[in-house]
C-alpha cells in the first residue's frame, strides 16, 4: 500500500518497534492526511462533537465501548487518557476530520501490544457520515501506518454480526474473516457473536 498516507510526527518510532521489547520514548502523537481526511490527536475542544456524534444510539448500539446515553463529561474524561495511554505504547487514536470544512465525523485507533507486535483496530463514525467511505479511507490510513511505522506484525479488528457494514469496512481494506466467537461480548444486556478479521504484515 504506498501513496495512501501522509505523515507528521512519529516516524522515529519505527527504529524503536524494531525489537518490540526494548524501552522507548514515545515521540509526539501523529497526524496522518489522505486525500480527503486529516487524522489527528483529539483535543479536550472536541468533546462537544465527540459528545453529540458518538452519543447518537445507533453509533453507540454496535460499538462495545460507547456508553448510551453519552453524559456530559464522558467525552472529555475519554480523550483525557490518550496522551497517557500513547506514551505508555498502548495506544494511538485518532480523530477523523473532513479535510475540506475541517468537520469532525468519528474516531479510528490501534490498542497494541507491543510484546506481541499486534494491535486492534476500532473506529465509529457519526451517522450523517455512513456510506460514504470515510471508514474505509481513514482505516487503510491507519493500517498503513500501524505496519510501515509502528512496525506491527499483525492488526485484527472484530464487529458484531448484526454490524455488517464494519465488516465490509474491513474486508475493503484486506482483513479476511477468521472466525466466530458465540457470545462473546455482551452489549446492553445481550451477548453478541463477533466476528474477527486479521490481517498480517505481508498484505
Amino acid at each position: 500500500m504506498q501513496g495512501i498516507i501522509g505523515v507528521t510526527d512519529g516516524v522515529a518510532l519505527a527504529l524503536k518497534y524494531q525489537s518490540h521489547e526494548e524501552d522507548y520514548t514515545m515521540p509526539e502523537r501523529p497526524t496522518l492526511t489522505t486525500a480527503r481526511l486529516v487524522l489527528r490527536p483529539l483535543t479536550v475542544a472536541d468533546a462537544p462533537d465527540v459528545q453529540r456524534l458518538a452519543g447518537e444510539r445507533e453509533v453507540a448500539s454496535t460499538t462495545l465501548n460507547i456508553p448510551h446515553p453519552y453524559e456530559p463529561g464522558m467525552a472529555e474524561q475519554w480523550i483525557s487518557t490518550h496522551q497517557g495511554a500513547y506514551e505508555r505504547g498502548e495506544l494511538v487514536n485518532f480523530a477523523i476530520v473532513r479535510y475540506a470544512d475541517s468537520t469532525l465525523i468519528g474516531d479510528i485507533g490501534l490498542r497494541i501490544n507491543q510484546h506481541h507486535a499486534h494491535a486492534e483496530l476500532g473506529y465509529w463514525l457519526g451517522v450523517p457520515f455512513w456510506s460514504q467511505g470515510y471508514c474505509t479511507e481513514a482505516a487503510r490510513a491507519v493500517v498503513q501506518y500501524g505496519f510501515e511505522v509502528l512496525r506491527l506484525h499483525r492488526i485484527y479488528a472484530s464487529h458484531m454480526t448484526r454490524n455488517p457494514a464494519s465488516g465490509r469496512v474491513m474486508q475493503k481494506i484486506g482483513m479476511t474473516y477468521e472466525g466466530c466467537q458465540r457470545q462473546h461480548v455482551q452489549k446492553w444486556g445481550v451477548f453478541e457473536d463477533l466476528a474477527r478479521l486479521p490481517l498480517g504484515h505481508d498484505f
